[in-house]
C-alpha cells in the first residue's frame, strides 16, 4: 500500500528541510569532517598594528621534526578581494602589516603541539610605524599612509546631490541638525571558522570545504591566487551555523588553508580559533554621522543632508558598497524631494570590516528615524501619522533611480499601531516605561553582483530519472536562512508533488550550477525564480509525455501532481510514475534549466556608484518596542516588540517569522550591548566571555506580523524576509528609552554606563537650572 500523499507547497507552514539533521545533532559542519590523514594547519599572526615586514625567518620552523609545509607572503604574492577594483588584501603580508593579528605565515604539521611550536620559532623583524584606531586619527595631515595609492587614508569618498537640497531646507518649518556615533560590532555567528583543502600533486587538483556563504566566489579567489585553473578546483559548503555577512567574501585563512594543502602536498585542516574568527572580522564599521533634516510644520520631509564616516579597517574588502549603500538607501523607504550625501570610507589599523545582516544601512536609518521622531516630538506630532505623511505610492522610481514595484509600509504601520495600542498608550507611559516606533527596508538581492560576468543571477538544475524523484540542484549557499527548503516548496507546488519526491543537492561546484551565493538577501527572489522557471518547464515536459501517452494535445492535460489526466473526461488518468518512464523513451534521464537574470532597468541610476541599492523587490518594516528603565543601574529591559513585515509574500510563513525575530535580536545586540574595543589595536572583546550580545534570557516577546504587498516580479509575489526589520530596531529603542528616561542619547550601543551617563548629565543640568531661578 502506497504512502499517502501531502504535498505541501508555498505559503505552507513547513520546517526545513535539513532541520532533522540539526535538531539531531547529525549535521556535519567544516570542523566535523573527518579529520584522517589531514595535517594539522596553523597562521603566524601579526602582534603589531602597523609595521613595516623586513623579514620573515622560517628556518628554525622548517627544521623542526614533524613539520611539513611553512609558507610566507613570498608563497601568495596575488592580492585578493570581493569587489574587483579594490582587491589590495593578501592572504600572507606582504612588506607591511596593517592590523594586530594579519595573517604572517602559516604552518603544516603532524599535529597540533608541532604546529604551535613551529609558529614559536619564526622570526620577525619589523619597524614599527604610528597606529590610527579611528577616523580622525587616520585622516590627520601627518598620517602615515596605510596604502600608499590612497591619500588620506581614504577608501572611497562618495558625493551625490539629488533634488535641491538648500531649496528644501528653506521651505521647511523645521530644520534641525545632530551628530551621531555608533559603535562597531561584528557578527558573532556560533560556528568558528575552518577549512579543509586536499591538494593532489599528480593530478593538480584542489578539492576545498568551507564554512563561506560565497562558494563562487571562494572558488574563484582561489584560482586567482594559486594561480590555477579553476577546472582543477572544486569547492564545497557543508553545514553552516550562521553567517549573518561574515562570510559573503573569500577569507584570508581561506586562501592560506589552499596555498598550505599545495606547499605540503596533501590534505590540511585549518580550524581557527574563536579569538581568530573575531579577528578575521569583517563585521559593521563604527560610523561617525552628521544628519541635517527639514520637515513641514504637517511633517512633511522637504530635504536632508547626511555624512557618513565609516572606520573600514586595513582593507577594502566590501568598503565601496558599504559606504555607497549607507547613501543609496537613504532612499526608498520614504518619499524624500531632496537628498545631498558625503561618505568617506576610512582605513584604520583595526581588522578589516565588510558586510553584515542589513549591510550598509542600519546606522544611517538609526541616525535617521531617530531624528524623525524628535522632530516630531518637537513639532507636536505623532512620530507615525510623521511616517504616513512621508509614503510613497508604488510603482514608482526614487530621485537616484532606484524602483519601487511593491510597497507594504503603510500596512505595516497601521499594524504595529493597532496592535500596541500606540495612540491610547504613546506618551502616557509610567515613569521608566516608553515607546517607540522605526521602519526600515532592504533589498532583494543587489540587482548588479559585484562580479559581472554577462550570466544569470541565478541557475538552477531540475533533474529527473528512472526512480520518479526530481533533484533539485543548486549553488545557492543554506546558511541556516532556509533556501533549501523554499526551492523544494516551489517545486512541490508548480508539480503539484509530495516533498518526499523531491531532494535538494547544493554547493558542490562539480555537480551544481554556479550560484553568486547567499547575501543581500537575494537567495528567495533570484533562485527563487529561477527554480520556477525550471519547474515549469520540467511539468511542460511531463506534460507532453502525458499527452502522448494519452494521445491527445498537450493542452488538453491537466496535472492533478500524482496523476495526468484529459481535462474535463471521466478518464481516470495515468500516474506520474507511468508519465516519467514515457518521457524518458529516447531521452533517457531528463534534466531542466531554470535561470532568472536581473533586467538592466532595475540596475539603478547612471550617476557613479548608482548600482548599489538597486534591486527588483525592497522589503519594508515597521516596529514599536516598549521598554523599561531601571535608573539606578542603567539596565533597559525590552518588554515587547511589535513587528510587522512587508516580504511580498512569504512562501514559507514558518521561516519568515524566524528570520524576522533573528533581525530583531541582531538589532537589540547593537541596541544595546554589542561593541568591538581595541587597546592600540589589541582586541579585547575576542571571545564569547567579553564580547556580550543577546541570549535567549534577554528575548522579549515578539510579535510578528506578515504583510502581503505581492509583489509583482518576486516568485509567487515574494520578496526579501531576513534584513529588512533590523535596522528600524535601533530608532524604536531609543525613543522608547528617551521617554522612559526623559533624555535623548546619540551613542550606540544603550549601554548601562551610556544610561548612567546621560542621566547624570541630566540632573546636573536640572540642578543648574534650579540654582539661576
Amino acid at each position: 500500500m502506497s504512502a499517502p500523499v501531502t504535498q505541501v507547497g508555498v505559503g505552507d507552514r513547513v520546517p526545513l528541510v535539513d532541520g532533522i539533521e540539526k535538531v539531531r545533532g547529525v549535521a556535519k559542519y567544516t570542523a566535523d569532517l573527518a579529520a584522517e590523514g589531514a595535517l594539522v594547519g596553523r597562521i603566524l599572526r601579526s602582534p603589531y598594528s602597523h609595521a613595516e615586514l623586513l623579514d620573515v625567518d622560517i628556518s628554525k620552523a622548517e627544521a623542526l621534526p614533524g613539520v611539513i609545509a611553512v609558507i610566507t607572503g613570498k608563497d601568495a604574492p596575488i592580492p585578493y578581494g570581493i569587489v574587483p577594483i579594490a582587491q589590495n588584501e593578501y592572504p600572507l603580508a606582504q612588506e607591511k602589516v596593517r592590523y594586530r593579528g594579519e595573517p604572517i605565515a602559516a604552518v603544516a604539521a603532524v599535529d597540533e603541539a608541532t604546529a604551535e611550536a613551529a609558529l614559536d620559532l619564526i622570526e620577525l623583524t619589523v619597524r614599527e610605524l604610528p597606529g590610527y584606531y579611528n577616523a580622525a586619527a587616520s585622516r590627520a595631515a601627518d598620517a602615515v599612509l596605510l596604502h600608499d595609492n590612497k591619500p588620506g587614508n581614504i577608501e572611497r569618498d562618495v558625493h551625490s546631490t539629488f533634488g535641491d537640497v538648500e531649496v528644501g531646507f528653506a521651505e521647511a518649518d523645521l530644520v534641525a541638525e545632530d551628530v551621531f556615533h555608533c559603535e562597531e560590532v561584528t557578527h558573532a555567528h556560533m560556528e568558528p571558522h575552518a577549512a579543509i583543502a586536499e591538494y593532489d600533486p599528480q593530478r593538480d587538483h584542489l578539492t576545498f570545504h568551507s564554512v563561506t556563504q560565497v562558494p563562487y566566489y571562494v572558488h574563484l579567489m582561489l584560482a586567482q591566487c594559486m594561480d590555477m585553473n579553476k577546472s582543477r578546483i572544486r569547492v564545497i559548503k557543508p553545514f553552516v551555523g550562521g553567517g549573518f555577512g561574515a562570510r559573503t567574501e573569500t577569507l584570508n585563512f581561506e586562501l592560506v588553508c589552499g596555498i598550505l594543502a599545495r606547499a605540503a602536498k596533501g590534505r590540511v585542516r585549518m580550524v581557527l580559533t574563536r579569538e581568530e574568527t573575531f579577528l578575521t572580522h569583517r563585521g559593521r564599521p563604527a560610523a561617525d554621522i552628521t544628519l541635517k533634516l527639514g520637515l513641514s510644520k504637517t511633517g512633511r520631509i522637504t530635504a536632508v543632508k547626511a555624512e557618513m564616516e565609516q572606520y573600514g579597517g586595513a582593507y577594502g574588502g566590501y568598503g565601496i558598497v558599504t559606504i555607497l549603500y549607507a547613501g543609496a538607501l537613504l532612499n526608498a523607504l520614504y518619499d524624500i524631494p531632496a537628498v545631498q550625501y558625503d561618505g568617506y570610507r576610512v582605513y584604520t589599523n583595526t581588522p578589516p570590516c565588510g558586510a553584515m545582516r542589513g549591510h550598509g544601512t542600519v546606522d544611517m536609518r538609526h541616525a535617521f528615524d531617530t531624528m524623525l521622531n524628535r522632530m516630531a516630538r518637537q513639532l507636536g506630532l505623532d512620530p507615525i501619522e510623521v511616517r504616513r505623511a512621508n509614503l510613497l505610492k508604488a510603482p514608482t522610481e526614487t530621485l537616484n533611480g532606484l524602483q519601487v514595484t511593491s510597497y507594504g509600509l503603510p500596512e505595516t504601520l497601521d499594524w504595529v499601531e493597532q496592535a500596541s495600542g500606540w495612540k491610547d498608550r504613546k506618551g502616557k507611559m509610567p515613569k521608566g516605561r516608553g515607546l517607540g516606533i522605526g521602519c526600515s527596508h532592504f533589498v532583494s538581492g543587489a540587482a548588479k553582483p559585484v562580479q559581472w560576468t554577462g550570466q544569470p543571477d541565478a541557475v538552477v538544475n531540475l533533474k529527473l530519472d528512472f526512480d520518479g524523484g526530481i533533484t533539485i540542484l543548486t549553488g545557492a549557499a543554506d546558511i541556516g536562512q532556509g533556501s533549501s527548503t523554499v526551492v523544494a516548496q516551489i517545486v512541490a507546488e508548480v508539480m503539484g508533488l509530495d516533498h518526499s519526491r523531491l531532494r535538494v543537492i547544493s554547493n558542490d561546484s562539480a555537480l551544481t550550477p554556479r550560484d553568486m551565493g547567499s547575501y543581500s538577501s537575494r537567495v528567495t527572489y533570484m533562485v527563487g525564480n529561477a527554480t520556477l522557471d525550471a519547474a515549469e518547464k520540467l511539468k511542460a515536459r511531463l506534460i507532453r509525455a502525458a499527452a502522448k501517452a494519452l494521445e491527445t494535445e498537450p493542452e488538453n492535460i491537466e496535472c492533478a501532481g500524482e496523476t495526468y489526466r484529459v481535462a474535463n473526461s471521466q478518464d481516470q488518468g495515468i500516474p506520474f510514475d507511468k508519465v516519467v518512464q514515457t518521457a524518458l523513451i529516447d531521452h533517457g534521464a531528463i534534466t531542466e534549466r531554470g535561470t532568472f537574470t536581473v533586467p538592466k532597468s532595475f540596475q539603478g541610476g547612471k550617476h557613479r556608484g548608482g548600482a548599489v541599492g538597486s534591486t527588483m523587490g525592497f522589503s519594508y518594516a515597521s516596529q514599536v518596542v516598549e521598554v523599561s528603565v531601571d535608573e539606578e543601574t542603567g539596565e533597559i529591559t525590552v518588554e515587547k516588540v511589535w513587528v510587522s513585515h512587508d516580504c511580498g509574500y512569504p512562501i514559507n510563513p514558518l521561516a519568515v517569522e524566524g528570520q524576522v525575530q533573528g533581525a530583531i535580536w541582531m538589532g537589540m545586540g547593537q541596541a544595546m550591548m554589542e561593541e568591538t574595543r581595541f587597546h592600540e589595536g589589541l582586541p579585547l572583546h575576542a571571545n564569547f566571555l567579553d564580547y556580550s550580545f543577546p541570549t535567549i534570557m534577554d528575548s522579549p516577546d515578539i510579535e510578528v506580523h506578515i504583510v502581503e504587498s505581492m509583489d509583482p516580479n518576486g516568485p509567487f509575489g515574494a520578496k526579501e524576509a531576513s534584513e529588512g526589520g533590523l535596522a528600524g530596531f535601533l530608532p524604536a529603542l531609543a525613543e522608547a528609552v528617551s521617554e522612559a528616561i526623559g533624555c535623548d542619547i546619540n551613542d550606540m550601543p544603550l549601554t548601562p554606563d551610556r544610561i548612567l551617563d546621560a542621566l547624570t548629565k541630566q540632573r546636573r543640568a536640572e540642578k543648574r537650572r534650579k540654582a539661576k531661578a
